[in-house]
């Protein structure tokens, strides 16, 4: 059931999910939807109350999940524009028009074939191709490589997947499946560290409590830094 409340000049939005429990819990999923657990028998007053009291953290809550959706400027995908691979400017060269779709890279530069000088849109498709292709390999290294860091092996993902994503550079079902977009590989290597990092700690920990900052505190002393240098490369 969905329910709304005044919080100062803005609404809060919430679905209610009423169980038999004694306590209500309140929380806020990456996607920056607050979900309200509460007894079968509380009154929708006292609900309402608690979500105002609560209603600083959910605003925090949110505009720290916004802070991990994608954001980009758009791109014309012409040649001679410049697009990102971890971490570097790329700039987009044509090549041989006639050949087999591929993209060659040299430092500074992604060598296009397969396309003719005006098709944007075969270009994009050459170009998302190539980095889903890159992704796919850099990550599942990446992914071993931040396993590691954990003593508790646990931790180890059932799956991992590259998908794209509308609003998330990446996630962690509550099944263990982790998903990873691929235009992250646009960032360096040790901020697309930190999002595997930051998801394998939801495996042990599913919300952004007190145990879950400990433990990735505990990985990843730089993890503010981290999150610092992809927001302002990837905004």
């Amino acid at each position: 059931m969905n329910r709304s409340v005044d919080y100062g000049t803005r609404q809060i939005a919430f679905s209610l999910d009423r169980r038999a429990r004694k306590t209500m819990d309140i929380t806020v999923d990456p996607q920056g939807d607050v979900v309200v657990v509460a007894p079968i028998d509380t009154p929708e007053e006292d609900i309402a109350a608690r979500v105002r009291q609560r209603g600083r953290w959910i605003v925090s809550q949110q505009r720290y999940f916004s802070q991990f959706r994608p954001r980009s400027t758009p791109r014309q995908w012409v040649f001679g524009e410049t697009h990102l691979y971890l971490g570097r400017q790329h700039r987009l060269r044509i090549g041989d028009a006639s050949a087999l779709p591929s993209v060659h890279r040299s430092p500074g530069v992604l060598l296009v074939n397969g396309v003719e000088f005006n098709d944007s849109r075969q270009l994009q498709r050459i170009v998302l191709a190539w980095y889903r292709q890159r992704a796919t390999e850099l990550f599942s290294l990446r992914l071993h490589h931040c396993i590691q860091r954990f003593d508790d092996r646990s931790i180890t993902p059932d799956s991992m997947t590259i998908r794209v994503m509308n609003s998330r550079w990446a996630s962690m079902s509550t099944a263990g499946r982790l998903s990873i977009n691929p235009l992250l590989v646009r960032a360096r290597v040790s901020e697309i560290d930190y999002v595997i990092t930051h998801e394998l700690v939801h495996r042990a920990h599913p919300h952004h409590g007190p145990e879950f900052w400990a433990m990735l505190e505990a990985v990843m002393p730089d993890h503010a830094i981290r999150k610092m240098r992809l927001e302002r490369m990837l905004s």
